[in-house]
């Protein structure tokens, strides 16, 4: 939304007497070395013994009251851009039933560490006028929550689409997380697919994705703007689509 973090606290659940807490120290050590990255102060947190392992943080920051990015604020003509490839779903629901490679799990933890810090700066930069994190309701549940806010429709390319190597693959063999289902169920018929596009990337779009990228909705006349602090910051430019007044949808894949 164009928030700036300055400080956090750090929540932490952990089963000492069933993992070494040596893991405990890597986690925080992990966290601390990305609050360092974001500029953000440590404050303090709360720790607790729990069953599982839990790590997480409450963050403090600001934003101009009148320089507020919300995701209900595309208009008409703006363009789309997505700053991380998707697959997230995929690719750790098949790590967990041990069903894929290493190397494919360590290149989508890459892209999980990366921060949005610097495709927001650019975001801000632009101008834009709606934008949204893709998390947990997947690329088409948080592209929906734009749409309905803003009541337009996003047309999306899907040959566009950023996509983790394998990832397509992956949710091709049924291989997603559970959410999956749930965001599908829940948006019904206010998703348009094309006719050619296949069930696989169906599957993968409707999916959760953790640490995803922006979904960004600028003018037109920005779009430059953007495009260039996107590659000053070596952010992945991916123009994906454009806001269209309402179609009877929310997302009109092409």
């Amino acid at each position: 939304m164009g928030g700036v973090p300055l400080n956090v606290l750090q929540i932490v659940g952990f089963p000492k007497d069933e993992v070494p807490i040596e893991i405990l120290g890597e986690i925080l050590e992990g966290g601390a070395s990305v609050l360092i990255e974001a500029n953000v102060a440590i404050l303090g947190g709360h720790s607790v013994v729990d069953k599982e392992i839990k790590y997480g943080m409450a963050v403090i920051g600001t934003v101009h009251p009148k320089k507020v990015i919300p995701n209900s604020g595309a208009r008409v003509g703006d363009i789309l851009y997505l700053t991380k490839p998707l697959g997230m779903g995929p690719i750790t629901t098949a790590h967990k039933k041990e069903k894929v490679d290493l190397d494919t799990v360590k290149a989508a933890c890459e892209v999980m560490a990366r921060l949005n810090k610097d495709a927001a700066l650019a975001m801000i930069e632009a101008r834009a006028n709606a934008a949204t994190d893709i998390t947990g309701f997947g690329f088409l549940g948080h592209a929906a929550e734009i749409a309905r806010g803003s009541t337009v429709t996003l047309e999306v390319r899907a040959k566009d689409l950023p996509i983790m190597q394998k990832a397509l693959e992956l949710a091709t063999q049924g291989i997603t997380s559970g959410a999956s289902g749930r965001t599908r169920e829940f948006l019904g018929d206010q998703v348009r697919f094309a006719p050619e596009i296949d069930e696989g990337l169906k599957r993968l779009l409707y999916d959760a994705e953790t640490s995803g990228g922006l979904l960004i909705s600028v003018s037109e006349s920005n779009c430059s703007t953007l495009e260039a602090g996107l590659q000053r910051r070596n952010v992945p430019i991916h123009r994906i689509g454009r806001v269209l007044p309402p179609q009877g949808v929310f997302i009109a894949l092409t």
